[in-house]
């Protein structure tokens, strides 16, 4: 029988796993590695005969925006508000990346403002009914449509035009359109790539003219200070509805935030870390959640959570006392959540972290396994853990995405309004 495993399917599979998962780098590399083996086999295919410019941007965009020569300007409207925005996305799955946009977005709407989001694809196109269901199970939208971008199709009118990931830059670069271009940067994105094509292509869009609203003050002030970007940031919060302190009782357990095929989450470095720590902590129950670690060789006990459902996190963070969240870009969302849930979380330092957050519970240590497993002994091992821990929980009350919110709204008056 002829072999049914066809490269179309395999590409079919690493697809859904990039939808399924939310991670465009790893996304790229499936596709790399497919077209490797396929070339490697000698065999006659009509998947792939010439290798290809495999990237999350179209070549044709990157080709259209001559941002050196005609760099964008940003101006004021002067016409009267529309209360429109358009934002041009990758294919919203239920990464945090699109939670956490769709948290402005979902705002956005609530305050009377027309939303239209163009999904934008140059791997594999999503259905908008797909990307409106996925919407769908982490924000409320009454006023907001989904398109998949054209090129050479008219955008809606609108006060506002967003970039978020770098390869949608590009497209909003070269749209003719009176709307005030704003960049939403969650992420120094070049660090998901070696240096590179990608890393460049990434690195360019910070220098087209954009004003940011960006994910902290670390990015805001990193691309100002290295890329002259207009920026404003701001501060990450917790849902309050729904991480809360709920066990006053003695911890036993540890988390840490295992994602493997995000290589910016450290994960080696991680287990070195936890490895260290089981040595001088037996007793310790270690969980690790995120992804299905299971094909992974880990050298101690642990549970193995895989990727858990928003509302299965609180339950599992209070019986931890101490977390370890790992992060080589930009800070990570978790450190505040696990805050609020009384669980002191060990992060490495940087200014990629700090800049972020300042809260006196976030244990800053250097990223070597033997520093990062001492501080997390010092956090099991300090006396009334359970005051501590109640404590920490309370530091993060003005700690809500509301104030974000609100900053997000102001700049939007500001910028867009004479």
């Amino acid at each position: 029988m002829p072999d049914r495993h066809t490269p179309q399917k395999y590409l079919k599979k690493t697809v859904q796993v990039l939808r399924d998962e939310g991670v465009r780098s790893f996304g790229v590399k499936s596709l790399r590695k497919i077209a490797d083996v396929v070339e490697r086999s000698g065999k006659k295919s009509a998947f792939i005969k010439k290798k290809k410019f495999t990237s999350i941007v179209d070549r044709r965009d990157v080709m259209l925006a001559d941002w050196a020569a005609s760099p964008h300007v940003n101006r004021k409207s002067k016409h009267r508000p529309l209360k429109v925005t358009n934002w041009i996305i990758s294919p919203p799955a239920g990464g945090g990346g699109h939670q956490n946009m769709f948290r402005f977005i979902e705002h956005l709407d609530k305050n009377g403002f027309q939303n239209n989001i163009y999904l934008y694809s140059a791997l594999d196109p999503m259905p908008t009914g797909e990307a409106r269901a996925n919407v769908a199970k982490y924000a409320t939208l009454s006023n907001t449509k989904f398109f998949n971008y054209k090129r050479g199709s008219k955008l809606a009118d609108a006060d506002a035009l967003f970039a978020t990931g770098w390869e949608t830059a590009y497209p909003v670069f070269n749209e003719k359109t009176n709307a005030k271009k704003f960049y939403f940067v969650q992420d120094f994105e070049p660090y998901f790539y070696s240096i590179g094509t990608e890393y460049i292509l990434a690195e360019n869009t910070y220098r087209f003219g954009f004003h940011g609203i960006t994910a902290g003050n670390w990015l805001s002030k990193k691309l100002a200070a290295e890329y002259g970007m207009k920026c404003d940031a701001y501060d990450f919060g917790a849902e309050k509805g729904i991480y809360k302190f709920s066990n006053e009782s003695v911890r036993k357990e540890v988390f840490f935030y295992a994602r493997p095929v995000t290589e910016r989450r450290a994960f080696d470095l991680g287990i070195m870390t936890l490895e260290i720590f089981h040595k001088l902590h037996p007793d310790y129950t270690i969980n690790l959640a995120g992804w299905d670690v299971s094909t992974y060789d880990v050298p101690f006990p642990y549970v193995n959570h895989k990727a858990l459902r928003i509302e299965q996190l609180p339950g599992l963070y209070n019986k931890c006392a101490v977390g370890l969240v790992l992060s080589l870009t930009n800070m990570s969302l978790l450190p505040l959540e696990l805050l609020s849930c009384g669980v002191i979380p060990v992060v490495n330092d940087g200014a990629n972290n700090h800049d972020v957050s300042n809260n006196p519970y976030i244990l800053y240590s250097e990223p070597s396994p033997v520093s990062l497993a001492k501080a997390m002994s010092d956090v099991v091992e300090r006396k009334n853990t359970q005051r501590y821990a109640k404590k920490a929980a309370k530091s993060t009350a003005s700690a809500s995405w509301e104030g974000a919110k609100e900053k997000f709204m102001a700049v939007l008056e500001r910028e867009l309004y004479v």
